[in-house]
């Protein structure tokens, strides 16, 4: 057995933590310097992660690269097998111009640009989000606005900008998942507090988008559909999250969201055409004007409704106790290792979810999809397989980065970081979601930012006296700020628009806002660490 040691380099916890934080500074400094490619850096960074562990926190060779294998599968499965199989039903919308019919929809909701732009970048990228994340919804909602008549500019501000709250539960709670595995607490407890925080920015980033498209006019006009939309999804995520599943809670969010905002009666009714004359700047697409056949508009939303469908008849209790009963746990080979405390650590024990897990509800919904929508095996097939083709930089950069993360956790690197950083005391909790936020502003994901820093907050908090789910929590909540400004979806949001090497002029339109909200964050998990806010917590 392979005991963790907090001071195992010169008996000092101050020189341990610093060889410790190696891989991490490694790792940003590739990114946020260098400007690396994310999935070399994130295998750089695994093998600093290797190198410390083993001579400088005295893991042995094999448990250290066995801890690894361990956070590779785990990246694999389930977190990559969520995002392949969610992209992969995208594709198939796009082949049978489905996809199409959607974006035509979207634009007869209205003809307000403001309401249009809190339907599709606000609420249909939540859905999204939900359902693949990794920058898919600020491409394709970019796209979509821009076909509106939007200019390019102001339709990836207004993607990214949106492209917050529903973050820390995208990918079917994918971020939350993974915080939940790498820091050893309930997924049940992480979500819910997650929960009580990033519903909070979904009550004031619709009206951020409205102030953006329309500056004071629109906030002015266009105040309470905003309002009754960010209402409306808080309520849904926070009640999702906390009572239901976060695989759903976005899912919910953005169609309750979409649904109040809708049934407003002013949301419906048309635009001034000075209003539209000053926002429509772009050039507006000539198929929005095509008219769809009934049948093939639902068959269009058909896909997403089968998906909560799929999801919500997994959360029925016989069947979630049936998909349960195929979950496979097993010890993991060549791995025996105890905390500081002489106890073993949960990693010892791998649990293999193969039917319960959110990627496979998807390839079942996608299935469905194909039939519904006219897809053949044979194409599906095709368009599964150019979907890992796409991916495989992002499969590459998730694995690697939970390797790292793994071995760091399972060494003991991350828990004596975690004691170091308790030195911050009460202040902990206000500079918990700045390190989310650094970490997604450089990797470009939460999941991987929640993999990087997850296990420090929570020895950080324990170390402090602090809410280990609180911190933990922050850590998500924060980050999702950051996932506007990082190179990642700067890039996604210029390469989609048509405004390549401009990544700059977008960065210093979003800052503010992520600066702003970021603030906002850290207050509110300082107040949820005292009396002031701490009834919010469960």
């Amino acid at each position: 057995m392979f005991v963790q040691q907090l001071e195992p380099v010169a008996d000092s916890l101050a020189l341990s933590a610093l060889v410790a934080s190696l891989p991490l500074v490694t790792v940003l400094v590739l990114l946020g310097v260098v400007r690396m490619k994310a999935h070399r850096a994130g295998l750089i960074g695994l093998a600093v992660a290797v190198l410390v562990a083993w001579p400088a926190f005295g893991m042995p060779l094999g448990q250290t690269l066995s801890a690894g294998a361990q956070g590779v599968l785990f990246g694999l499965f389930p977190i990559m097998w969520i995002v392949v199989n969610a992209l992969w039903v995208y594709r198939m919308t796009v082949r049978t111009q489905h996809f199409d019919i959607l974006r035509r929809s979207f634009g007869r909701v209205s003809d307000d640009p403001r309401i249009q732009a809190l339907v599709i970048a606000f609420c249909f990228g939540a859905l999204l989000e939900a359902l693949a994340g990794f920058g898919a919804p600020v491409a394709i909602c970019s796209v979509m606005l821009v076909a509106l008549g939007f200019d390019p500019v102001k339709a990836a501000v207004v993607s990214l900008v949106a492209n917050t709250a529903p973050v820390a539960f995208g990918a079917m709670g994918t971020p939350v998942v993974t915080l939940a595995q790498v820091t050893g607490l309930p997924l049940d407890d992480v979500a819910t507090v997650v929960g009580r925080q990033t519903p909070l920015l979904a009550l004031v980033v619709p009206l951020i988008l409205v102030f953006l498209v329309d500056g004071r006019r629109g906030l002015r006009e266009t105040w309470m559909p905003a309002l009754v939309c960010g209402v409306a999804f808080a309520v849904a995520q926070f009640a999702a999250s906390n009572f239901v599943s976060a695989q759903l809670a976005d899912i919910a969010a953005a169609l309750v969201g979409a649904g109040a905002l809708i049934a407003l009666p002013g949301a419906r009714r048309p635009a001034d055409e000075p209003v539209r004359a000053a926002v429509l700047t772009g050039v507006r697409s000539d198929d929005l004007d095509q008219e769809d056949p009934r049948r093939e508009v639902l068959r269009a939303y058909a896909p997403y409704a089968l998906i909560v469908v799929v999801f919500s008849i997994a959360q029925i209790p016989p069947v979630k106790r049936l998909l349960a009963e195929a979950t496979q746990v097993f010890d993991w080979p060549f791995l025996d290792v105890a905390g500081p405390d002489g106890e073993p650590v949960g990693a010892n024990v791998f649990t293999l979810p193969l039917l319960g897990t959110g990627g496979t509800l998807v390839l079942l919904a996608g299935l469905v999809t194909a039939a519904v929508i006219g897809v053949r095996a044979g194409a599906a097939a095709r368009e599964w397989a150019a979907t890992v083709h796409e991916l495989r930089y992002a499969i590459l950069t998730v694995t690697s980065v939970l390797a790292l993360a793994y071995v760091m956790n399972l060494s003991g690197q991350a828990a004596t970081i975690g004691q170091s950083v308790a030195a911050a005391g009460a202040g902990l909790a206000f500079l918990s979601p700045v390190l989310g936020w650094f970490g997604v502003a450089v990797s470009g994901s939460d999941t991987s930012a929640n993999a990087l820093f997850g296990a420090l907050q929570v020895s950080a908090a324990r170390e402090s006296g602090l809410s280990p789910e609180l911190l933990a929590a922050a850590n998500s909540s924060g980050g999702v700020l950051g996932k506007m400004i990082s190179p990642q979806n700067l890039t996604i949001a210029c390469a989609a628009v048509g405004l390549a090497g401009r990544e700059g002029d977008l960065l210093r339109k979003v800052l503010p806002w992520s600066l702003g909200l970021l603030l906002v964050m850290c207050l509110v998990v300082t107040a949820q660490s005292t009396a002031v806010l701490g009834w919010m917590l469960p």
